[in-house]
């Protein structure tokens, strides 16, 4: 299990597990919340937890000129 821990203060710390269900970013270019599954984004070995950025699915489709997830072009 891997975790996060935080220190409130000196005799406090607290620990949570991460999961599929509990990672998140922000989308560097709208700054909306996207969840992350670190094992789609980072199990090919290619990247790296600091640097690595997650777009959210509207800049994503954006980017790759795309329209609502469709294929088609935009």
């Amino acid at each position: 299990m891997f975790y996060v821990k935080e220190p409130l203060t000196e005799s406090l710390e607290v620990h949570v597990e991460i999961n599929d269900e509990n990672v998140f970013c922000h989308c560097p270019v709208c700054g909306k919340e996207v969840r992350v599954d670190l094992e789609k984004v980072l199990g090919s070995g290619e990247g790296d937890l600091c640097g690595t950025s997650v777009l959210c699915d509207a800049c994503s489709r954006e980017l790759l000129g795309v329209r609502h997830g469709d294929g088609s072009e935009a």
